[in-house]
């Protein structure tokens, strides 16, 4: 298992986690999302291969912005 570290601007409230934990809990081999709100993180746990855009797709459905892994 993997894990990646992505910043994302505009979360601000649990409301705000939950819906972009969601959203990146939908692509496949994702096995755990803990989005963070105050430090505008989301780190993610995954089996394969997870690419950037495909993450950057899910951060922006939710309504938010992607800004990069750090």
């Amino acid at each position: 298992m993997s894990t990646a570290v992505f910043t994302v601007s505009g979360m601000s409230c649990g409301h705000c986690e939950k819906s972009v934990s969601e959203e990146i809990s939908a692509l496949p081999g994702v096995t755990g999302v803990s989005a963070d709100a105050k430090a505008g993180t989301v780190t993610v746990d995954f089996e394969q291969p997870l690419a950037d855009e495909a993450v950057r797709s899910a951060v922006d459905e939710a309504g938010y912005q992607l800004v990069g892994r750090v």
